[in-house]
């Protein structure tokens, strides 16, 4: 086993593909070849002496060799970056947080912790990226953010079934409701009957997500039409704002939807809550971590949502 010829170049490709979930993913997240990808991989693993990821149909996941590697590799990456922000002249944090969060969660909650972060820790350094459940359940694992904010539907079951489990807890659980333009006749009314949902026209999340009918209202016994897609959920609101379909929000998004955009709750079928939850790995966290957590849940709480379990 000798490492003292491993680039940097390939333990960024590990991350990427821990991350990501597969080669194909990591390698357009890069801006790499997959055959590049794989030669990368090849080439640490073979330094490793072992295969430090387990290929399946579903993709790609780390080995228990390939997650003592990427615990390692995420130290090394992460002082590179340290020395890069040091040569920049920027000044030395008292502590860096690596934050990973679904849309939802940037939209409403992670600016207020930030800004109560930075008043009451001024030299916790934040580092943040949005991403979906899946993408940062597999970050987490990797070792490359600290800390996850994630969102779960019924059955509400844990994130992934990996050991060890991850330490989940529950900071809101809100109603799911539509958002719906302020024209359109469904906004007359202070709620949405559920019968009145077939026909209409949806505006859904990404091809790209796990879930193409991510934005739909779910159980409808009709297939939806789906108008629109869309990642961003403030661009998803615009369209909505346009009058160009519905789509599905947390009850928190009536506080930040645009002019033109009316959230309102459904009624008439089961209830449909989602829990926001924030994750980390089972291992004591480092007190920037500790800090930016109290901050996260001190927002959840000001929200005024309803903590679940």
């Amino acid at each position: 086993m000798d490492f003292t010829d491993v680039s940097l170049t390939a333990l960024r490709v590990l991350r990427a593909v821990a991350e990501q979930g597969t080669f194909t993913a990591a390698a357009a997240s890069l801006g790499y070849t997959q055959s590049a990808v794989s030669r990368q991989i090849a080439a640490i693993e073979r330094a490793a002496g072992a295969e430090l990821l387990e290929r399946r149909r579903d993709g790609a996941r780390l080995t228990a060799a390939g997650r003592i590697v990427m615990r390692r590799a995420t130290v090394v990456l992460d002082e590179i970056d340290q020395a890069a922000r040091e040569l920049s002249g920027l000044p030395e944090p008292g502590g860096t947080v690596r934050l990973g969060w679904v849309p939802s969660a940037g939209t409403t909650l992670v600016p207020p912790a930030l800004a109560a972060l930075r008043r009451s820790a001024p030299n916790v350094h934040v580092i943040s990226r949005e991403g979906g459940t899946p993408a940062l359940t597999r970050a987490l694992r990797a070792g490359s953010i600290d800390l996850a904010l994630l969102s779960s539907a019924p059955p509400f079951r844990a994130p992934d079934t990996e050991s060890p489990p991850l330490v989940l807890q529950t900071l809101t659980e809100r109603a799911l409701c539509l958002a719906v333009p302020a024209q359109h006749p469904l906004a007359r009314a202070d709620f949405i009957d559920v019968d009145d949902l077939r026909g209409q026209r949806w505006i859904a999340g990404s091809p790209n997500s796990s879930d193409l009918v991510l934005g739909v209202w779910p159980g409808l016994d009709e297939r939806p039409e789906i108008a629109h897609t869309a990642r961003d959920l403030l661009a998803k609101l615009h369209l909505v704002a346009a009058g160009c379909g519905l789509t599905t929000v947390s009850a928190a998004m009536a506080a930040v939807a645009p002019p033109g955009v009316r959230v309102l709750p459904v009624r008439g079928g089961p209830q449909e809550t989602r829990r926001l939850l924030l994750a980390r790995l089972p291992q004591p966290p480092a007190e920037p971590v500790r800090r930016l957590a109290a901050a996260l849940r001190t927002a959840a709480l000001d929200t005024g949502a309803v903590p679940g379990p």
